[in-house]
């Protein structure tokens, strides 16, 4: 029986791939417009470090980590012995607490220094139910600023994530922005006892999930896709009503720079992300084309108390996430994913044998010049081979035979117009770019 790849994974077959990397480059081309630089975390973290940072609580954290065992660690596990905790490592299933980590560790936030702008991406991995939009291995791009606390950075971040999405050909009438306020320690404990009360008032109405995590962060239940629980929280009280004065100016003082920049947005006072660590700020960019229920393409936050709970000092923070897989399906559905314009830049191509020698060394010096070059590896016949360099999508076949070799050149053919000249082995690499 043939093995086959993980369900809920994919292979990023070369089409794909490429695209992957100008998604990729893209998204740093427009972040460094905004002081953000690259940083590179590892796939896998201590537990801990999830559990403490996103909330154990969350979907996240309770049934959707990929945990990692050594050998060693596996035998004990079966064996029904402890495995010490400092031992215990997940697959990353989100980007942000490891950069957090990261950065409290290697000492990056100097004092008196400017934010740390560090944009990142690469896969995240959740052992949810594969379906459409949502895969157990999934890629991200995302930022994340430490240091600030100014609505700046909040709205600026947003305007960030709209610019790129538009840029990479989202059309601005298939997005919606969802913004709004979590409050902070000050004003979001009575808060939370409100929205607490008012489960447990309509409590036999609500899930298994909803019912336990109540004591935990009764939040959450604003997250539950249980159609009952939707209706129970359509009349939980509302945040905006609890935010004190700080947080309230805060709120207003971002929304006004997304006025300023004429970015279009929606209040949604249910709005509470999937994550606990977020303060303040949430957002989250939707696309109205999605077939399927995750029409969620990105989305962040504030998140001022997360390098506390890691064990770091106090430091304000503001990141964001975007979806790849979703933001190809949202191109997709738009009518506005790009042809894939991959094709080699020159074929060399022989009409005998005794050719090849002298077509592998002229391929070799046209790599070297920086061209794309392919030459037939399979004997084929000069007719075979035009139709290979066709396939490949050669923009120039040179043609190697006895008299191109004696004469010291090739013969040129341009195959979009079909036209052929002589040009010396040494000016090919010229000629052709």
């Amino acid at each position: 029986m043939a093995i086959t790849r993980p369900e809920g994974t994919f292979d990023m077959l070369p089409a794909e791939a490429r695209f992957w990397a100008r998604y990729r480059d893209a998204a740093f081309q427009t972040f460094e417009r905004y002081g953000y630089q690259a940083i590179e975390t590892p796939v896998f973290e201590k537990t801990d470090l999830f559990v403490r940072g996103i909330g154990e609580a969350t979907d996240v954290v309770s049934k959707e980590m990929f945990h990692v065992l050594s050998g060693g660690n596996l035998g004990k596990l079966v064996a029904g012995e402890r495995v010490d905790s400092r031992s215990r490592f997940s697959l990353r299933p989100e980007g942000t607490a490891g950069v957090v980590r990261a950065i409290a560790q290697n000492g990056l936030i100097e004092q008196g220094a400017p934010p740390v702008k560090v944009a990142y991406a690469g896969p995240m991995f959740r052992a949810e139910r594969p379906q459409h939009g949502r895969q157990r291995q999934f890629n991200q791009v995302g930022i994340e600023c430490l240091g600030a606390d100014d609505p700046t950075i909040d709205a600026e971040g947003i305007i960030m994530a709209m610019r790129f999405f538009l840029s990479l050909g989202i059309p601005a009438q298939n997005m919606k922005l969802l913004v709004n306020s979590m409050g902070c320690e000050a004003c979001r404990p009575a808060y939370r006892e409100a929205v607490k009360a008012h489960i447990e008032a309509h409590a036999q109405d609500m899930c298994d999930d909803c019912r336990r995590r109540v004591e935990i962060n009764p939040l959450r239940a604003f997250d539950c896709k249980e159609e009952a629980c939707q209706q129970v929280m359509a009349s939980a009280p509302l945040i905006v009503d609890w935010l004190d004065d700080e947080c309230r100016s805060h709120y207003e003082q971002v929304l006004s720079y997304l006025d300023a920049a004429g970015i279009a947005y929606e209040q949604d006072a249910t709005l509470v992300r999937g994550l606990d660590y977020y303060t303040r700020t949430v957002f989250e960019i939707q696309v109205s084309t999605a077939t399927s229920g995750q029409n969620a393409i990105g989305g962040g936050g504030r998140y001022d108390k997360l390098m506390e709970q890691i064990g770091g000092k106090p430091t304000p923070g503001f990141g964001f996430a975007l979806g790849y897989e979703r933001s190809v399906i949202a191109l997709q559905e738009a009518g506005a994913m790009p042809e894939d314009a991959w094709g080699v830049d020159l074929f060399v191509a022989v009409v005998e044998d005794a050719a090849r020698a002298q077509a592998f060394d002229v391929a070799q010096k046209c790599r070297d010049a920086g061209l794309r070059v392919e030459l037939d590896h399979q004997g084929r016949s000069l007719k075979s081979q035009f139709k290979l360099a066709d396939k490949l999508g050669a923009a120039y076949v040179a043609i190697l035979g006895p008299d191109e070799l004696a004469a010291g050149q090739a013969t040129l053919r341009n195959m979009e117009t079909h036209e052929e000249r002589a040009v010396p082995l040494s000016e090919l690499p010229a000629v052709v770019q």
